[in-house]
């Protein structure tokens, strides 16, 4: 796993800049959004990639991209949060109080 972050710095790096932009420009959510079994379902997906990687199921290059490709998402995730916490912050800040 170190090898991975020092290796692929820049990279993830890059996933975390992308997940702030998509954070900040992408606060507001004007549709549904997924339904709750959905979610459950890709709730479930992402433990059984994070167990897999976790137990080495996958060997070789497969394995290598599966822990690359899970740690970029958790960079990006990451980024999404602290881009959103960030404009939601600033947005609110610059809002007039309402008047009763």
């Amino acid at each position: 796993m170190p090898y991975l972050v020092s290796f692929h710095l820049g990279w993830l790096i890059g996933s975390l800049l992308l997940g702030f932009c998509m954070g900040w420009i992408s606060v507001v959510q004007r549709g549904k959004g997924t339904s709750k079994v959905t979610a459950r379902w890709l709730a479930a997906l992402a433990a059984g990639l994070v167990a897999a990687s976790f137990a080495h199921v996958v060997p070789g290059r497969f394995g290598y991209w599966l822990d690359l490709g899970l740690i970029m998402f958790a960079c990006y995730l990451i980024g999404c949060t602290i881009g959103a916490w960030l404009r939601d912050r600033v947005v609110s800040r610059s809002q007039p109080e309402a008047v009763l």
